[in-house]
C-alpha cells in the first residue's frame, strides 16, 4: 500500500463510517424516532471509526499484526521519564485553574471510572490520529504542518460525532476548537518524543477527565497559556531532532 493510499484509505474509511452514522440519526430525529439502544450504538460505532481504520491501515501499510497494535495500546511498562513529560504538559494545559479557574466538586472516585470510560471514548482515537495519521503525513511533510492538517482532520470529526451524540448544539466552538489544536500539539509532541501509544491514551484520557471537571473563568489567560503549551510542545519535537542529529 503505498503513502497516499493509506491516508485515503484511512480518511475515506472514518468519515464514510462516520457519515453513515450520522445518516442514521438524521433520520431517526427526522422520523421522530427516538431510542437509547439507536443513540448506544450510534456513539459506539461512530466512536470507533478512528481506531478501526487506523488499524486497518497499520497493518496494511506498516504490516503490523493486531496483536502488536493491542499491545501497543496498553504498553504501560514505558520510563518513568516518559509519564513525567505527559504530567508536565498535562500541568501546564490546566494551570489556568491557578489564575482563577474553578474545579467542580466530585466524589473521589469519579475521575478515575472517568479516566477509564475516556479510555473507550477518546483514548481509543489515538490509534487512528498519532499512531497512524500523522507519521504518515510525517514521512512527508514537516512537524508544524503535519500536526495543522490532523488538527483540521480530526476537528471535523469530533463536529460529526457531536452531532451524533447531541452535544453539538450546546457546543462552545471557539474554546474547544482551540483546546483540540493545543491536545493536536501535546499529543503528536508526546509519541514523537516517546513513541508510545499509551501515553497518548492515557493523556488524551486525563485530559478529557480534566476537562469535564474544570471551569476556566478567563479565556484570554487560557488562550495564552494553550499558546504556551503548543510552543512548548514545538521545542520538545525540535529538542527530539537536535538529539538525532547529534547521534
Amino acid at each position: 500500500m503505498s503513502r497516499n493510499k493509506a491516508l485515503a484509505v484511512y480518511l475515506l474509511g472514518t468519515f464514510s463510517q462516520l457519515l453513515l452514522v450520522c445518516l442514521v440519526v438524521f433520520f431517526c430525529n427526522y422520523y421522530g424516532v427516538h431510542s437509547v439502544l439507536v443513540n448506544v450504538f450510534g456513539v459506539m460505532i461512530g466512536g470507533i471509526s478512528t481506531a478501526l481504520w487506523g488499524s486497518i491501515v497499520a497493518i496494511c501499510y506498516y504490516e503490523i499484526d493486531l496483536k502488536k497494535i493491542i499491545k501497543d495500546f496498553f504498553n504501560i511498562h514505558t520510563s518513568y521519564k516518559h509519564y513525567l513529560l505527559s504530567f508536565f504538559l498535562i500541568v501546564f494545559d490546566f494551570s489556568f485553574i491557578l489564575f482563577g479557574g474553578k474545579m467542580l466538586e466530585f466524589s473521589w472516585y469519579l475521575p478515575f471510572l472517568m479516566f477509564f470510560k475516556f479510555i473507550l471514548f477518546g483514548g481509543i482515537e489515538e490509534i487512528g490520529w498519532r499512531y497512524v495519521f500523522q507519521p504518515i503525513l510525517q514521512e512527508n511533510l514537516p512537524y508544524f504542518l503535519s500536526t495543522i492538517l490532523t488538527f483540521f482532520s480530526w476537528a471535523i470529526w469530533h463536529l460529526l460525532y457531536f452531532y451524533i451524540d447531541g452535544s453539538l448544539a450546546i457546543l462552545q466552538l471557539t474554546p474547544f476548537l482551540f483546546g483540540l489544536l493545543t491536545n493536536s500539539f501535546i499529543l503528536s509532541a508526546l509519541y514523537i518524543k516517546t513513541n508510545n501509544l499509551w501515553i497518548c491514551v492515557m493523556t488524551h484520557s486525563i485530559i478529557n477527565v480534566l476537562s469535564q471537571l474544570t471551569i476556566d473563568t478567563n479565556q484570554y489567560e487560557t488562550y495564552l497559556i494553550k499558546i504556551f503549551v503548543i510552543l512548548v510542545s514545538c521545542y520538545m519535537v525540535m529538542n527530539k531532532k537536535e538529539e538525532y542529529s547529534r547521534n
